[in-house]
C-alpha cells in the first residue's frame, strides 16, 4: 500500500494528530506517560504557544491503507538560526508505526518543507525548541520518563537512521537515589565559603513576587546557558509562558536563587516527578482526571533537576557544590527518595564530572540527530 502524507489543515485533522500517540503505545510500551491533551493542543496552537512569535511549524499526516499511520512537524526556529549564524531546520513531534516507508515518507515532506524556506539542514527532534522536550530516547526503554522528558518506542531509532539520519549530539539522563548522595564531597563546603569573605546564600523562589522572580530567572538562564550547545535565548513570552504551566506543580522550597553579596548569581529548577501523577489520568484532566491527579500529587516521590546554572563570573564561588547540598537537604525532607538529573550534553564533563560525584548514575541517553539536505 503507498503512503500519502498531507499537511494538517483542518480541526478533525489537528484532532487525529495530537491523538495518534495512543495508537502507537498502549498496551505496548508500559513506561510510555500519556500526555496531556490540553497541553498538546496548546503546543500546536499559534495563539497559544509563543514559540510561533519567532518560529513557523507544519503538521504532516502519514496515510496508509486509508488511516493514519505516522505524524510529524517540520520547524523553522528563526530564534535559534539568529543566534547561531546558521540555517538549521528542525523537526519533531515524531511518531510512527513500525514501518520505514511511513517514516521516511515523513521525513521527506519535513525535509522539503524547510528547504523550501532556504534551511539546508535538519535536525531533531526537538518539540518544538532544545527549551522544550527534545531528543530521541535510544537507551533505557524500561522506565518512565520524569516530567517534561519524552519517550518513544526502540525501533524509532532504526527509522532515522535508515532515512540517513546521523547523530548530531546525545543528551544524557543521571539518576539517583537518597542514599546515592555522596555527602563527604560535601563536607566543609559552607565552611569554605564562609572562609571565602563573600556573602553566598541559597534561597527559596518567593511566590509572592512570582512575576519579579520569573523575570529575575529569564535573565539569570540566558547569561547561563548562552555558551551551550544548541541553546537559544528564550523570550519574555516563552518564559513567561512556561512560569504559568509550571507554577501549579512548582515547590518554592526546590526552585533555588543564589545570590553573592546580594547579586543574583545563579539559579536551580528543581519539579518534583508530576508524571508519576500524569500516567494515571490517560491524558484527560476533565471530567474526572483532575482528582486523580491531585490524589497522586502530594504522593510524589521523585524529582527531576531541570536546571543548574551558574553566571560565569561566579562558577569558582562554592555556590554550585552549595546548590547541591541545598537540593539534597530540602529534598530528602520532603520524602524525595529519586532524582534525575537531566538533560546534560554528552561533552559537558564539568557537569558530568558534578553529578557523578553527587551520587547521580548515568542511566538514560537521548540523542538528536541531523542530515544536511541537498539543493
Amino acid at each position: 500500500m503507498s503512503v500519502e502524507v498531507r499537511p494538517v489543515e483542518t480541526r478533525a485533522e489537528r484532532r487525529a494528530f495530537v491523538h495518534f500517540p495512543w495508537q502507537i503505545y498502549p498496551g505496548r510500551y508500559p513506561a510510555w506517560v500519556p500526555p496531556l491533551l490540553i497541553e498538546e493542543r496548546k503546543r500546536i496552537d499559534p495563539k497559544k504557544n509563543p514559540f510561533f512569535g519567532h518560529g513557523a511549524v507544519e503538521l504532516f499526516l502519514a496515510y496508509k491503507g486509508g488511516r493514519v499511520a505516522g505524524r510529524i512537524a517540520a520547524i523553522e526556529n528563526r530564534a535559534h538560526n539568529e543566534f547561531h549564524s546558521d540555517r538549521v531546520g528542525f523537526f519533531g513531534m515524531f511518531e510512527s508505526e513500525d514501518d520505514a516507508e511511513v517514516a521516511s515518507a515523513l521525513l521527506d515532506h519535513a525535509a522539503e518543507w524547510v528547504k523550501d524556506r532556504g534551511l539546508d539542514r535538519l535536525r531533531g527532534p526537538t518539540n518544538f525548541s532544545t527549551n522544550d522536550e527534545c531528543g530521541l530516547l535510544v537507551d533505557n526503554f524500561e522506565d518512565p520518563p520524569y516530567v517534561m522528558m519524552p519517550y518513544n518506542p526502540p525501533y524509532y531509532e532504526g527509522l532515522l537512521t535508515r532515512w540517513g539520519l546521523e547523530k548530531a549530539k546525545d543528551l544524557l539522563a543521571y539518576e539517583s537515589r537518597a542514599e546515592w548522595f555522596n555527602a563527604e564531597r560535601f563536607a566543609g563546603v559552607e565552611d569554605l565559603i564562609e572562609r571565602s569573605g563573600l556573602d553566598v546564600r541559597v534561597r527559596s523562589v518567593r511566590m509572592d513576587r512570582f512575576e519579579d522572580e520569573v523575570a529575575l530567572v529569564r535573565d539569570l538562564y540566558n547569561s547561563a546557558w548562552e555558551r551551550n550547545w544548541g541553546f537559544v535565548p528564550m523570550t519574555d513570552a516563552e518564559v513567561d509562558h512556561m512560569a504559568a504551566q509550571l507554577k501549579p506543580v512548582i515547590d518554592p522550597d526546590l526552585v533555588l536563587i543564589g545570590e553573592i553579596d546580594g547579586e543574583p548569581a545563579g539559579f536551580a529548577l528543581v519539579l518534583p516527578n508530576v508524571n508519576q501523577a500524569i500516567r494515571r489520568v490517560n491524558g484527560r484532566l476533565f471530567p474526572f482526571g483532575l482528582f486523580k491527579f491531585l490524589w497522586y500529587k502530594p504522593r510524589v516521590k521523585g524529582v527531576r533537576v531541570i536546571t543548574l546554572g551558574l553566571k560565569e563570573e561566579f562558577r569558582r564561588t562554592g555556590l554550585a557544590p552549595l546548590f547541591y547540598l541545598e537540593i539534597f537537604r530540602r529534598g530528602t525532607r520532603k520524602g524525595h527518595t529519586f532524582a534525575e538529573s537531566s538533560w546534560v550534553l554528552e561533552d559537558n564533563h564539568i557537569m558530568r564530572g558534578a553529578a557523578e560525584k553527587m551520587g547521580f548514575r548515568l542511566y538514560k541517553i537521548y540523542r538528536l540527530y541531523e542530515r544536511a539536505l541537498t539543493p
